[in-house]
């Protein structure tokens, strides 16, 4: 977990970022960097992240906006509600949004957490 970071979030960042490619290595390089400057008022739990870029390289992921990482949503009854997308801005992380598919499911960031650690 980083101290700059709200607990949810760092963990699902951490659950997001878990792979090894250069992509989702040099995005866990960068949380240490950054802070939650706004969170979307629907209460789904998506994060605008505000981060200091001179201390960190940018990821490969391009100039554009990007989806650099993503997770699917999985739920103990083994459906899929939703999903979890890292966004960035020309390397650099931009946002955490959680996106739900269903309109019979609440997910949020709580519940995507969840999710993500139990089936991790």
């Amino acid at each position: 977990m980083t101290e700059s970071l709200p607990a949810d979030v760092a963990d699902v960042l951490a659950a997001v970022l878990n792979g090894d490619t250069l992509v989702h290595i040099a995005l866990r390089r960068q949380i240490p960097h950054l802070s939650v400057r706004a969170r979307c008022t629907c209460g789904c739990g998506t994060a605008y992240f505000a981060l200091d870029t001179s201390k960190v390289d940018s990821a490969p992921t391009g100039s554009s906006t990007v989806v650099a990482a993503e997770a699917q949503l999985v739920t103990e009854a083994g459906e899929c509600p939703g999903e979890v997308l890292v966004f960035t801005q020309g390397g650099y992380m931009s946002w955490l949004e959680v996106c739900s598919w269903r309109d019979d499911m609440e997910v949020t960031l709580a519940a995507a957490r969840h999710w993500l650690q139990t089936h991790s």
